[in-house]
């Protein structure tokens, strides 16, 4: 009996290498593992929806939920997890010393609708005081000209968005203060720790204390399968899912070894326990349940910063065969 096949878009992760070189198949799947960088994943399976099954972006997936067709379903795999705290990024001369001096800044976000940037204006109106309101955003590319919102956006007026020129950069333009901070995932080229620095340079203890308080390790992308391919075979949710949960568990078997090493990371054992002991043992959870607390914080930052039309429950995020197992 000949399995079905899906087109899967993910980028090549430790956490999904054994899918990616097919020594665990997805029951019922032929699985073809297109290895791309998110932007690349993202951008294709948003405009084009190329892929059978894609890793996607935790806020553009809950803001497609509000088009009319709602084209994906997601199963509560979370392929990229990252403290953002290291990922705010300030022009040394802009007078920006600690988080409450960025209200009224001007602050690049590549997509005011990434996940990464989503996190941090609700981490900073959390933890620091600094409104969403408070600061004027602009988008572009960071790195290359011309970079579009994938999805459009009908924001509140008290957000205030603004496109860079067609020919600017938002790194450029953090390094010659044409802006004063950048919220993105990717490291800017004009960092050097001097003229472009972080806002917290002690990055890791500020994150561990963050985790500390809310136990959230935030969640950046998730796994969708398009809608029709899900209604047309709802099984396929419950074995992708059983499959990247295989090989997420193949890869915690990976980072205890010790025979030999497994990561080019010298101290890996020893980082491999501290995380243990700050996070517990399943510190990179997949399933709903665990997640349940850190995808309401992050749909209530959708919410308030005007990329989601109605707050959303978690449940409504994922195919509800996904939401439980069966008990022996």
């Amino acid at each position: 009996m000949s399995k079905l096949r899906i087109t899967l878009g993910c980028w090549n992760y430790d956490r999904t290498r054994a899918l990616a070189d097919g020594r665990i198949q997805p029951e019922g799947i032929d699985l073809n593992y297109i290895n791309m960088p998110v932007e690349e994943t993202f951008f294709r399976m948003l405009r084009y929806r190329e892929f059978e099954a894609a890793e996607m972006s935790l806020s553009s997936y809950t803001v497609s939920l509000f088009s009319k067709d709602k084209p994906f379903i997601a199963i509560p795999v979370f392929p990229s997890r990252f403290f953002r705290h290291s990922s705010i990024y300030i022009n040394a001369a802009s007078g920006i010393r600690e988080p409450r001096d960025l209200v009224g800044k001007r602050v690049g976000n590549p997509e005011y609708q990434m996940t990464a940037p989503a996190w941090i204006r609700g981490i900073l109106a959390d933890e620091y005081g600094v409104p969403v309101t408070s600061v004027t955003y602009f988008t572009g590319g960071e790195e290359e000209p011309g970079r579009p919102e994938k999805i459009k956006l009908d924001l509140p007026p008290a957000i205030r968005v603004q496109r860079i020129g067609e020919h600017q950069t938002l790194s450029a333009m953090l390094a010659d203060g044409r802006i004063d901070a950048l919220y993105s995932a990717r490291t800017p080229s004009t960092y050097d720790g001097g003229k472009v620095r972080r806002l917290f340079e002690n990055y890791v203890d500020v994150e561990k204390d963050y985790f500390r308080r809310t136990k959230m390790f935030p969640i950046m992308h998730t796994v969708v399968i398009r809608r029709e391919v899900y209604e047309q075979h709802p099984w396929v949710a419950q074995s992708l899912h059983k499959a990247f949960c295989a090989a997420q568990q193949e890869t915690y078997r990976d980072l205890e070894e010790t025979a030999a090493l497994k990561t080019m990371l010298p101290w890996a054992m020893a980082h491999v326990q501290e995380a243990r002991r700050e996070m517990g043992d399943d510190f990179w959870a997949y399933g709903f349940e665990k997640n349940r607390d850190t995808l309401a914080t992050f749909l209530r930052y959708s919410f308030e910063q005007g990329l989601s039309k109605q707050l959303l429950k978690p449940e409504q995020l994922f195919a509800p065969e996904t939401l439980e197992s069966f008990k022996i």
